[in-house]
């Protein structure tokens, strides 16, 4: 009824499937109009109304089609629509997106790109490769992240950047970070008992009630012992749904795996919700750490992070470090440990392990020279 009055006599509304509807707008021949006319829809939407005494309120994706540009007939024009409003959806609720060649480009790239990481995750085609973290207090190593590399046979090179977002998008995310945290974990288990293992969760993952479950039984089949882990998440996402996100991060720290908050400094979360949140490591955004020694305010926020951090009790790594004076200037401030090409690129698990003995090797080294 509110999408009727909204369009008044310019146009038609009726029920096309389920919760979706077709709107006819004859008017409407250019992107301008289109989009008025959307937000206006929107907006309509997105009005309050009352539900046995409830504020309910209500949002929509649209996808709108401009006829001949779309195509000269219903059937092109209906499906030039359907893929705006796919391409809608995949970016997020309450969008708009009007038919373009370059949207529908995209959006048979996506759907490629999808078949593809499907067959990857099942064939095990994406693996963990490790960064090494290490103390910039004494230079020990300290532990590795696993980072997700996938190259496809037919598609290449694929970044994390573009599929893990669409790992979540199409609701295969837990099925992917299952695969890559075993893989990772077994790996680990071979790695000296010191060292940790340090993991990353989507943003999907912090509302699923199961992903600790799911996490401590992955682990628990590698051999790796929960202390070893770590788990990262990021401000971000513990923010879009706190208390399930809680409930997740307060398992696994009961189990004995450790969490991060990675890339802080980049989200707003209320710093007293940060206070109840069982956290053991802060990773400060390489943002801040790569302004080090040329932009004197990215130096005064690290150093409030790590003053807080320290009322906290909380470990700070830093992200990014590429540069001596990085590390140098880390090291003078107080922080605990680093990340970053200065100290190695990620490798597969092969190489991973010849840097643990090169790095060992050394060491001792280093010990038996000062003895002497």
């Amino acid at each position: 009824m509110r999408l009727r009055v909204a369009i008044e006599n310019s146009g038609f509304v009726f029920r096309h499937n389920g919760d979706e509807f077709s709107i006819i707008l004859p008017d409407a021949s250019t992107h301008e109009a289109v989009n008025k006319i959307g937000k206006l829809l929107q907006d309509v939407l997105a009005a309050p109304f009352d539900i046995d005494g409830a504020s309910v309120r209500l949002s929509g994706s649209f996808g709108f089609a401009l006829f001949p540009d779309a195509g000269e007939s219903m059937e092109k024009v209906i499906a030039s629509i359907e893929t705006a409003l796919y391409h809608s959806k995949r970016k997020g609720r309450g969008r708009l997106t009007i038919y373009s060649s370059e949207i529908e480009k995209t959006v048979r790239e996506n759907a490629v790109l999808e078949q593809a990481l499907r067959r990857a995750i099942a064939d095990n085609l994406i693996a963990p490769h490790y960064q090494p973290i290490i103390s910039l207090q004494d230079g020990s190593l300290l532990g590795f992240e696993a980072l997700a590399r996938w190259i496809d046979p037919e598609l290449g090179f694929v970044s994390p950047a573009k599929f893990i977002p669409l790992a979540e998008e199409r609701g295969i995310i837990a099925q992917l970070t299952e695969a890559l945290l075993l893989q990772a974990a077994k790996t680990a288990a071979d790695w000296p008992d010191e060292l940790f293992l340090s993991f990353n969760l989507s943003s999907t993952q912090l509302v699923d009630p199961n992903t600790a479950a799911a996490i401590l039984e992955t682990i628990k089949r590698s051999g790796l012992p929960p202390q070893r882990l770590e788990i990262e998440v990021t401000e971000t996402a513990m923010m879009s749904d706190p208390e399930t996100a809680a409930q997740i991060i307060e398992a696994l720290h009961d189990a004995g795996v450790r969490i991060s908050m990675d890339d802080f400094g980049t989200g707003q979360p209320s710093l007293g919700r940060l206070r109840e949140l069982k956290l053991d490591k802060v990773k400060i955004d390489r943002a801040f750490i790569m302004a080090i020694g040329e932009d004197k305010p990215a130096e005064h926020i690290v150093l409030a992070i790590l003053e807080m951090c320290a009322g906290l009790n909380l470990t700070v790594v830093a992200e990014g470090i590429e540069e001596i004076i990085q590390a140098e200037s880390l090291k003078h401030f107080g922080c605990h440990a680093g990340q970053g090409y200065l100290f190695g690129k990620p490798q597969n698990a092969t190489k991973t392990m010849g840097y643990i003995r090169e790095f060992s090797r050394i060491a001792k080294s280093d010990r038996e020279a000062k003895i002497a």
